[in-house]
């Protein structure tokens, strides 16, 4: 299907772009009141996560406010485990609990590759999303799928939820039963595969991977039950579709951007993307992956409560000495925060358009 705007999936060519193309983590939610009252109607964030209709309709709201380059899948990270039985639920006010923790040998034994047929709320989503952003044979920006990564979904299914103190319980089991860790692991590689290849065969334009949790472990921990995961699951998926992009993000994992940067075999030339955390340096990021692999970043989401100065002021240092006309997507170093002023989104994105070539 052609596209309206392509702008995102050149930035995984060797092309000089007029510009880089923009697309926000978490660009539709919160900080948007049409978000807050899609979400009202909907009944809770689960039964908006499991209506497609929805979905597309949220999907859509940041793409009409602003001028963006692609649109992701409104879902969440935790579908996947859900769908295994874990009981996942969100309180009002809190984050997503799970009935059902792994904390023990028997729960990590009894624990499966779902059916897919348990998530096929999502691929309907997908090809909602999809029809949503065609007309007349054309469509509007590319769209992203997306899923958590092993390791990521891991810290939740182990530590039931949420943690504030760089999930002790997830990590403890890593360290004194590397085995029954690693089985979560491989279970939960072949299931976001199978999950993604799922949102591919919907529809989803390029895929995201958020290791959002990855940079509570050293380094080498990181690239032996974080990066190793993700990248058997990039391995797949590019023996599958070899043209298709592939971003991983790893939240506080700059010291690996080396190794993240790898391709495995056979798959020299497959489109592969990075985010850069706000923590991390643009130019320093460049210089550890090489001229092949598509930066995205790295702003940090509180500007968007500041400031036009200041993002502006922010904007430039964190670009310097940095080519973002060449494999780079504009985004933040995390997702937009929920207290975010729209203005200042917009202003963002504004500014971004027009950087000075």
């Amino acid at each position: 299907m052609p596209f309206k705007n392509d702008l995102f999936l050149r930035a995984f060519t060797d092309e000089v772009l007029p510009r880089p193309p923009i697309w926000l983590m978490r660009q539709a939610g919160r900080y948007l009141p049409e978000y807050r009252a899609t979400r009202a109607r909907a009944g809770s964030f689960l039964d908006l996560c499991h209506s497609p209709s929805f979905c597309a309709e949220v999907l859509l709201q940041p793409l009409d406010r602003y001028d963006l380059d692609a649109a992701i899948l409104f879902s969440d990270i935790l579908t996947v485990p859900d769908a295994m039985g874990l009981g996942l639920s969100f309180g009002v006010g809190e984050g997503p609990r799970f009935a059902h923790p792994l904390r023990d040998e028997a729960a990590v034994k009894a624990l499966a590759v779902p059916d897919m047929v348990r998530l096929q709320y999502v691929f309907d989503a997908v090809a909602e999303c999809k029809r949503a952003l065609t007309s007349n044979g054309v469509q509007r920006v590319p769209l992203i799928g997306f899923s958590g990564s092993p390791f990521t979904l891991a810290c939740y299914m182990i530590e039931g939820g949420g943690s504030g103190d760089g999930f002790p319980i997830t990590r403890r089991m890593l360290l004194s039963r590397p085995d029954l860790f690693q089985r979560v692991l491989d279970i939960n590689v072949d299931a976001v595969t199978a999950y993604l290849r799922g949102q591919v065969q919907a529809g989803a334009d390029a895929l995201m991977l958020f290791d959002t949790w990855g940079g509570v472990l050293a380094p080498r921990l990181y690239r032996d039950y974080s990066l190793a995961p993700m990248q058997r699951i990039v391995a797949r998926l590019n023996a599958e579709f070899p043209s298709l992009p592939v971003i991983m993000f790893s939240r506080g994992a700059a010291h690996s951007f080396d190794a993240m940067a790898a391709r495995p075999a056979g798959a020299a030339g497959a489109p592969l993307g990075l985010g850069v955390d706000w923590q991390s340096d643009l130019a320093s990021a460049r210089a550890a992956v090489g001229p092949g692999v598509t930066l995205q970043g790295n702003f940090d989401p509180l500007l968007l409560t500041t400031d036009e100065a200041t993002i502006r002021r922010e904007l430039a240092a964190a670009l310097a000495g940095f080519d973002p006309r060449r494999r780079y997507i504009a985004n933040l170093g995390h997702g937009i925060t929920p207290d975010a002023d729209p203005a200042l989104v917009g202003f963002l994105v504004n500014e971004l358009r027009t950087l000075p070539v």
